[in-house]
């Protein structure tokens, strides 16, 4: 077990839930309500959390020794909604954890 995995985890559920956020309420409040600053507010945050998906990914593909294909889709996870769940699920949530 990579002893960054549970830090991985966190930083994946803030992500993705960030990006929900983003993308189906303060999105939506922006066009429609002529509303941006949820945009404003969420948008920092949500930024820095994928950088750190992104390196935190490519520090897990080394410590679990995860071939290209994995980490490839671990990657592009992150820009699917919900993907960052079905990601914790496939791959990172284990039996002891």
């Amino acid at each position: 077990m990579s002893k960054f995995l549970p830090i991985f985890r966190i930083i994946a559920l803030l992500e993705g839930v960030s990006y929900i956020l983003l993308l189906f309420i303060a999105t939506p409040l922006k066009y429609f309500a002529k509303d941006p600053q949820y945009v404003k507010l969420l948008g920092m945050p949500h930024g820095l959390l994928f950088i750190a998906y992104v390196v935190m990914a490519i520090l897990m593909s080394k410590d679990m020794k995860w071939n290209n294909q994995t980490l490839w889709i671990v990657l592009i996870a992150s820009i699917i909604p919900f993907g960052t769940f079905y990601i914790d699920k496939k791959y990172l949530k284990t039996k002891n954890a």
